[in-house]
């Protein structure tokens, strides 16, 4: 049996009396990509941040590997977060680091290694992501599909086993968008990551998955291959794949 590394279970979250999550159930199996697909306000974002656990649900149990997450305090989550890395929507570079400061920045704040240690991995994390030599420029020196590969080089730069993707290829061109859909494909095979992808773009979703999720009505009410999803009569898929849903 496939040995799951994320496990949800009718997991609730609202927000000012606003329910967004209204029992959200997901298994995720080790070193798959799973693509949570959903328009505008349907809580994709939110259940990354319950994953992390930078915010807490009000029901429900989230199981990273063989522990719930839910009831931990900030200081048991500590070891929890130095296994999951996130590369957050808008690349959230810290504009006053170089390229390369930002990659070392995770490096020094969990592990102990030298400098000269911590700038071997950080070449070697951008060169991963197609950036070799750009570890001291500033970031409003670079592009924004270069900010991304920045970002994913930071998220991967303690070498964790689950990466979260929030919207990856929102605002960048076809270019890029391509090159980033790339890269986590190629992530996945080389580091054997298990990838959790947010987006309403099921174009890009369709690059990457493994499976894909749809959320909407604050559950999952699909989950299969891409062939599947492709396949299936359900309202909601129909009416997502048909641009009926969107992001605005």
């Amino acid at each position: 049996m496939d040995k799951s590394i994320i496990e949800i279970q009718d997991l609730s979250k609202s927000f000012d009396g606003h329910q967004v999550l209204r029992g959200v159930n997901l298994r995720i199996l080790k070193g798959e990509t799973v693509t949570i697909l959903g328009g505008s306000g349907t809580g994709k974002s939110v259940l990354l941040r319950l994953i992390t656990g930078l915010a807490k649900p009000d029901a429900g149990t989230i199981m990273i590997g063989d522990r719930d997450i839910v009831p931990l305090k900030e200081s048991e989550l500590y070891p929890i977060r130095r296994r999951v890395g996130m590369l957050f929507q808008g690349g959230a570079l810290f504009d006053s680091l170089t390229a390369g400061e930002n990659v070392a920045y995770p490096l020094r704040s969990h592990l102990k290694l030298s400098e000269t240690e911590v700038w071997d991995v950080v070449r070697e994390k951008l060169r991963l992501v197609g950036l070799e030599g750009v570890d001291g420029l500033m970031p409003s020196n670079l592009s924004g599909g270069m900010k991304k590969r920045v970002a994913l080089a930071r998220a991967i730069a303690i070498d964790p086993e689950i990466v979260l993707y929030d919207e990856p290829t929102t605002g960048l061109d076809p270019a890029n968008t391509k090159r980033i859909c790339h890269l986590i494909r190629d992530l996945q095979r080389l580091l054997g990551v298990t990838s959790v992808v947010v987006t309403h773009d099921l174009d890009s979703a369709h690059r990457v998955s493994d499976r894909l999720a749809l959320l909407s009505g604050g559950r999952i009410v699909m989950m299969g291959t891409p062939e599947e999803f492709n396949a299936s009569p359900l309202e909601e898929v129909q009416a997502f794949a048909s641009g009926a849903v969107s992001d605005e």
